[in-house]
């Protein structure tokens, strides 16, 4: 079954595992009430956000709405032990510290069959759900595996792929396919497998799309595979911040950037909005899933998918070549 998300706009809940910041309970939990009265029915999660932080208070805000009137989706290839560890000295890749203000409890790595069914009862334990819809295999890819990462994909293919599609053909989930920073392992999984889409982040932006668009995105399209995009603002540059791939911005992004803000205040655009209309306008995405860590955010990013954009600054960026000549456009579609 391929996977048919509600709405083009959906939560990605990274932020409330106290990405980057220790967020107040409350505040997390007003945040998903904010996304489901603005009518957001599509939640994603993990269990590395965190430590399960995210999950836990995802699952204590949704568990008050009918399971049936929204789609789940959380991640295997981490599991979290009960033992405990030093959060500022956890080895996430390259994205070492985003959650040390998260839970201290171990996270280890298990892309086994039999580990990926045991990621999936504790993840809805921490939800407090019954089902989950789609299942990510989380990064099977070189920004956490180093040059290890190609052994460690076809662990994934032979262990997590084979359980999760055992359980697509008996119903129990809906979908599955790789959650992943990178373009390459998503190309290869179409390749070795049948994926029913990927979450991928950052790689198909405003910023970042041509490795997406000389594969990927063609790839899925041929083969019925959906894309939701994460990351749409590249950890933050897109949205005023000063992280991109979770770390501070390097001169070359920070010029680039630059220059796609000098032609938005040329039409009077918000970058944010050109960000998630970019995303948006290619036929294989699904879905943007915009964190927030704040329930004002959640309106924010709704309006922004919405707000009308002058075609000429499209035409713009297009004839300045900042984006690909390649990208669909939100004014191709007529």
């Amino acid at each position: 079954m391929r996977i048919d998300l509600p709405g083009r706009v959906g939560f990605g809940t990274a932020p409330l595992g106290n990405m980057y910041r220790a967020i107040p309970e409350q505040e997390a939990l007003d945040t998903v009430h904010a996304a489901w009265d603005h009518g957001i029915r599509y939640f994603d999660a993990a269990p590395m956000y965190g430590a399960g932080l995210a999950e836990l208070r995802l699952g204590e805000a949704l568990q008050q709405y009918p399971r049936d009137a929204y789609v789940l989706s959380t991640k295997v290839g981490r599991r979290l032990l009960d033992e405990t560890e030093d959060t500022a000295q956890r080895d996430l890749g390259e994205k070492g510290g985003l959650f040390e203000h998260g839970l201290p409890n171990r996270i280890v790595y298990d892309y086994s069959a039999d580990g990926t069914l045991r990621a999936i009862e504790e993840s809805l334990k921490r939800l407090k759900t019954d089902r989950l819809d789609i299942v990510w295999i989380h990064d099977p890819a070189k920004d956490f595996h180093g040059d290890d990462w190609r052994a460690v994909f076809h662990q994934a293919m032979s262990g997590a792929a084979t359980a999760l599609t055992r359980l697509r053909e008996e119903g129990v989930i809906k979908g599955w396919g790789l959650g992943v920073n990178r373009v390459e392992p998503c190309v290869m999984a179409l390749q070795q497998a049948d994926p029913d889409g990927f979450l991928i982040a950052g790689r198909y932006t405003l910023l970042d799309h041509d490795d997406a668009l000389a594969s990927l995105m063609p790839a899925s399209e041929a083969r019925g595979a959906r894309i939701v995009v994460g990351g749409p603002y590249n950890s933050g540059i897109l949205a005023g911040g000063a992280h991109y791939e979770y770390q501070k911005a390097g001169a070359d992004v920070l010029g680039q950037v630059a220059r796609l803000q000098q032609v938005a205040a040329q039409f009077g655009v918000d970058i944010r909005a050109a960000a998630l209309q970019f995303s948006l306008a290619h036929p294989a995405v699904a879905a943007v899933i915009p964190g927030a860590s704040q329930p004002s955010r959640i309106a924010e990013n709704l309006a922004l998918a919405e707000v009308a954009i002058p075609p000429a600054f499209w035409s713009a960026l297009r004839e300045q070549g900042l984006v690909s000549a390649r990208a669909p456009l939100p004014i191709d579609g007529g």
